[in-house]
């Protein structure tokens, strides 16, 4: 014996006509086939149920604006993704739900969710759910929708965009940037934010392993939409390429490619995105900062002299490009050995020697961010596609990689450019 309640408003509507509604379960029915693919799911009342046909439609719709497709996070009433809603006199409902695509990922996890907001409507005796696919008309409407009219625009460079992009970048390969990206996207959405990466290393991707990513991209028209894991939107073009595939291209395809992923992803409102850099201070940095000119730059290096000296190059592209050093973050620091001796197995200072030879050189003050000390476990929870401020929260390196993204969390993006649709009055 169950009780079933569709929410406080619906409740409290039918309370003072129904009482509390009571059912009990019945054997299911054979699934009907339709022309999509349809189920079927069966109670039996136990008392009297006056609900209209037209009442209990208006209480499946308001239980329905809490169902949000998997992959778009918004409600499938807002995205017209609930085609028809039938009700006979006797509860017996007839829901046609659209997908966005025939081969949607998250079919089952949709079904999941409609059934189970569906049957706890008081009135409803039977579920007949019909899965159908949007036309090509109904994707484009759904684009535009989303993406705020047909336009290939990138979000994150309107003026009144409040989303925060940081360039995580480095002088040289080996240092420990895409391992830094990982765990501060991670650590940033455990905290609650909204959190995107673009893995804009194209000729040495590797951020889907690193989180965990194995499923592909899904489009819808010509709008993609990115995976998701540990809380973090992803795309890169691995995602794109047969196995470990090498990409060779020139210039102009990787802006292209770059632009792309900023302009045709739908990535929703991210509080932050993260782009990981190739190192050195190539064609993809040039383009980040002409497709996002607020973008802001974290230097990472690690202790090591020869590393520092060509981070501080990585760093100074903001001198000819006018962008904004976010920090300095240096990995690879000394790590402390169970008999309690530290090992400085790369040197130190290099993240000093880079954060003061960047203020010297921008005239504005960039901060030493954190030393992540070496760590075994830094490593393998990368190779594991769980990020070590998940798997290992208190670990050393994960606690300096936490403090780290405390500091960038609570940064806000500046006011200076943005609306505030404020108009002066006339008299």
């Amino acid at each position: 014996m169950w009780t079933a309640h569709a929410g406080a408003r619906a409740k409290d509507d039918l309370k003072a006509r129904m009482g509390r509604p009571s059912f009990r379960l019945v054997r299911p029915r054979r699934n009907l086939v339709t022309a999509g693919t349809a189920f079927s799911w069966h109670v039996q009342p136990e008392g009297n149920m006056t609900a209209t046909a037209a009442e209990l439609t208006t209480l499946i719709r308001t239980a329905l604006d809490a169902v949000k497709d998997p992959e778009i996070r918004r409600p499938i009433t807002d995205l017209g993704m609930v085609d028809t809603i039938d009700v006979s006199e006797n509860g017996i409902v007839e829901l046609t739900v659209l997908l966005t695509i025939a081969a949607c990922p998250l079919r089952d996890k949709l079904t999941e969710d409609v059934t189970k907001a569906v049957r706890a409507v008081p009135g409803v005796s039977e579920l007949r759910l019909t899965l159908g696919v949007m036309t090509d008309a109904q994707r484009t409407t759904l684009r535009d929708n989303l993406k705020g009219g047909a336009t290939k625009d990138i979000p994150f460079a309107r003026p009144e965009s409040r989303t925060r992009v940081y360039a995580i970048a480095s002088g040289k390969g080996g240092v420990g940037k895409s391992t830094v990206t990982v765990n501060l996207a991670a650590a940033l959405a455990a905290k609650g934010l909204a959190v995107g990466v673009l893995d804009a290393d194209v000729y040495g991707f590797s951020i889907p392993r690193m989180l965990g990513v194995t499923g592909r991209p899904t489009r819808i028209g010509e709008m993609i939409l990115p995976p998701e894991a540990h809380g973090v939107k992803v795309i890169s073009v691995g995602m794109f390429v047969d196995g470990n595939t090498a990409v060779v291209w020139r210039g102009p395809m990787l802006h292209r490619a770059l632009q792309q992923f900023l302009a045709d992803v739908f990535w929703g409102d991210l509080d932050v995105l993260l782009l990981d850099l190739p190192p050195g201070t190539g064609d993809i940095a040039i383009s980040t900062a002409q497709l996002i000119p607020t973008t802001e730059i974290l230097v990472v290096t690690t202790p090591q002299l020869a590393a520092a000296e060509v981070a501080e190059r990585a760093g100074s592209i903001a001198l000819q490009t006018r962008q904004r050093i976010a920090g300095v973050v240096e990995n690879m620091s000394a790590m402390t050995l169970p008999d309690g001796t530290v090992l400085e197995l790369f040197g130190s200072g290099g993240g000093a020697i880079v954060a003061d030879s960047l203020t010297r050189a921008t005239g504005a003050t960039v901060a030493l961010l954190g030393q992540i000390p070496m760590q075994v476990s830094l490593r393998a929870a990368g190779d594991a596609g769980v990020p070590l401020v998940l798997s290992d929260p208190t670990s050393p390196a994960a606690v300096a990689l936490s403090a780290i993204a405390d500091d960038l969390a609570a940064r806000t993006r500046p006011l200076a450019g943005v609306s505030l649709g404020i108009a002066p009055s006339r008299r």
